[in-house]
């Protein structure tokens, strides 16, 4: 390809004159792009020197001359170049430029007055660019210019091309302009100076911050939502949608702002800065930024990536995690120990409602909810989150040894205090089981194992009462005075049950309740467990027990039903299976019985079946043999499936042993 050199001009290397910059790519502007300042200066300098003849500003000569008639015309016509758009005068200048290369002998003149009035055509194309966000928003006037710049720059770009395609016609010396390469390394720059501009300049709403690093992260990121949205508002229209111009934008926004926010990383950041910083990376950025619903779905955020490197990004997040640690710690041990202080003060909890209260489990719900908030917030990886949940753990099991520390000593002020406990340890359940997404299934697991053992702690001082008694009426169970009626056993229970049941009348309905049952169920297994120990004489004594048991069976659930206790309602249907067991006397149907029974029962194990079928009168050896194996073979296998209540393995049956060696029922 033949191209015809100016004197003087130097010569480009083939590199030079073919490389293709990538639009979205950092790049160092060349030496022969102007810089922003200097796009109205050299604009002036170029009209000027185009137009001897013009006018002086007021910054210039104030001195009246005349104007000569040829200048005159020129310095019209230079006027009406302003008034026409920026696409025309290109679309003329390219016309001018094939029309002056067709001809046979080169006009230099012409040629050198054609490369200045390109010149200028640039400098107004880069001004109209660099104007973009002048304005907020942008003017109508404004956007019309910046989209005839923006055609402009397809004209000459295609004019390059088509320069670059036709070697053997004489080249000018300026192509190719390359004006879109400039165009992007303008934006680039662009960029950069309005970012730096936000982060030194003052502005009322980051003022409210508490720290200058926080200032200048608020600052910079709300220039960056800002001009974003004016791009898709406004200046996205000015271009073709092959130019993606606002992922041209965003890429160079977030690489600027990436770079902004890993300086301020590498300094020395205090816990506050620390925070808020991790707050704009992992929250605000991502979701209220580039998924704000005007940018949502037409950003390519996976191409963005995060706006810290993964290694400087672990490193912030773990300053702030260790620090939040300490804090969450020292927060829980504090409510504890005066939790701990007024207990051992001698003070009552508060009546709230007419039952005992305790803020204990109120504020350690607090301090996590708020924590796990801001954690949420401020870190990506939400796994790291159980670095936090696993005080929780630690926390129960401080709160379970400082109650056991406490029903230790003689306390008169033990009872109000444990009521209070109670309420806390529903409070903290009914949170942790909530907890599907910050706790694992592992820590959820160790924490309700230590809240249930914190609540047998604290049912034990308020039952142990009741169970000596209920040990020593029910030994009146099956005897002939309860056989024939006249020893009214569980009515006589019920009563001094009724008696002393009072004195939770200030406790929490669904505490109380709770309470109940595990009364009602130890009523139950120890109904059972004499049932099973005793050696029935004849069939009649059988069934008049069976027909007993099932109307204590009903007094025992309405006692506790009334009482609130309205869970546990499955132990009068296995008080009354039990019941029918023992009426039954063909060895199919107790088979069949006593099946159902170890399948809604995992824990019915074979030496309870041995000892049920104990009890039964008139049974052969034989039969009792049948009936355990088939037990033992259509049971639930898969117990986990099953979510009934535990009851047999309550009960020991060790005594069982050596009788079931006698009847020969080793198995």
């Amino acid at each position: 390809m033949v191209r015809r050199r100016r004197s003087g001009e130097p010569r480009r290397s083939q590199k030079e004159a073919t490389e293709t910059e990538d639009p979205c790519k950092d790049q160092e502007l060349p030496q022969d792009v102007p810089a922003e300042s200097d796009f109205r200066i050299r604009t002036k300098q170029s009209e000027r020197s185009q137009n001897p003849a013009e006018p002086q500003t007021e910054h210039t000569c104030q001195t009246e001359h005349t104007v000569p008639a040829g200048d005159a015309l020129d310095a019209v016509q230079q006027e009406e170049e302003k008034e026409e758009q920026l696409e025309e005068i290109s679309r003329r200048l390219i016309l001018k430029e094939e029309e002056l290369f067709r001809q046979e002998s080169p006009n230099e003149e012409a040629e050198d007055q054609l490369q200045q009035d390109f010149e200028a055509l640039g400098v107004r194309i880069w001004m109209a660019i660099q104007d973009t966000f002048t304005s907020s928003p942008p003017s109508a006037e404004h956007l019309e210019v910046l989209r005839s710049a923006v055609a402009s720059i397809q004209q000459q770009e295609q004019q390059d091309q088509r320069w670059t395609e036709n070697p053997e016609n004489r080249v000018p010396v300026w192509r190719p302009h390359r004006y879109l390469s400039t165009h992007n390394m303008l934006l680039q720059k662009m960029v950069v100076a309005r970012l730096r501009k936000a982060a030194e300049e003052e502005e009322v709403r980051a003022d409210q911050l508490s720290s200058e690093g926080k200032r200048q992260v608020c600052r910079v990121g709300k220039c960056v939502k800002e001009d974003l949205l004016t791009v898709v508002r406004k200046v996205k229209d000015c271009y073709p949608l092959q130019m993606d111009i606002l992922n041209v934008y965003a890429g160079l926004y977030h690489r600027t702002f990436s770079a902004h926010l890993t300086e301020m990383a590498f300094s020395n950041l205090d816990i506050e800065d620390c925070s808020y910083l991790l707050f704009w990376i992992n929250n605000y950025y991502p979701n209220e930024i580039l998924k704000h619903k005007e940018l949502d779905g037409q950003i390519k955020t996976a191409y963005l990536g995060s706006l810290l490197l993964p290694d400087q990004l672990d490193r912030l997040e773990d300053q702030y995690l260790s620090h939040k640690e300490d804090q969450v710690k020292l927060w829980l041990n504090t409510a504890l120990r005066k939790e701990e202080m007024s207990w051992l003060s001698g003070n009552t909890p508060e009546l709230i409602d007419g039952y005992f209260f305790s803020s204990l489990a109120v504020d350690v719900i607090q301090v996590m909810s708020s924590s796990l908030k801001e954690i949420n917030c401020a870190i990506k990886d939400q796994n790291k989150a159980q670095r936090l949940t696993a005080l929780m753990e630690n926390f129960l099991c401080s709160y379970k040894k400082c109650v056991e520390d406490f029903l230790s000593g003689n306390h008169g002020n033990m009872h109000p205090v444990m009521k209070g406990q109670l309420v806390c340890e529903q409070q903290l359940r009914d949170y942790i089981s909530g907890q599907t997404e910050s706790l694992s299934e592992a820590q959820r697991h160790g924490c309700m194992d230590t809240l249930s053992a914190l609540r047998d702690v604290v049912f034990m001082c308020f039952t142990c009462p009741f169970h000596s008694h209920i040990k020593v009426c029910l030994k009146q169970l099956w005897t002939s005075a309860w056989v024939d009626g006249s020893l009214p056993v569980i009515d006589s229970l019920l009563d001094h049950l009724e008696k002393h049941l009072c004195d939770l009348n200030d406790l929490k309905p669904v505490c109380r309740a709770a309470l109940l049952s595990v009364l009602y169920q130890d009523v139950a297994f120890r109904y059972v467990k004499k049932m099973i120990k005793t050696k029935m004489k004849n069939r009649e004594q059988q069934e008049a027990g069976a027909q007993l048991m099932i109307q204590d069976a009903q007094k025992i659930d309405n006692f506790f039903t009334e009482k609130g206790c309205s869970e546990a309602s499955w132990i009068r249907g296995l008080l009354c299976s039990l019941a029918e067991l023992l009426q039954l006397q063909d060895p199919a149907s107790i088979q069949l019985e006593l099946v159902m029974l170890a399948r809604t029962f995992p824990d019915l194990s074979g030496a309870h079946v041995s000892a049920l079928l104990s009890v039964k009168f008139g049974l052969s050896a034989a039969d009792v043999s049948s009936i355990r194996k088939s037990v033992e073979k259509n049971r639930l296998h898969n117990a986990s499936a099953n979510h009934s209540h535990p009851f047999f393995s309550n009960i020991k049956v060790k005594w069982l042993t050596n009788k079931i060696n006698q009847m020969g029922l080793k198995s």
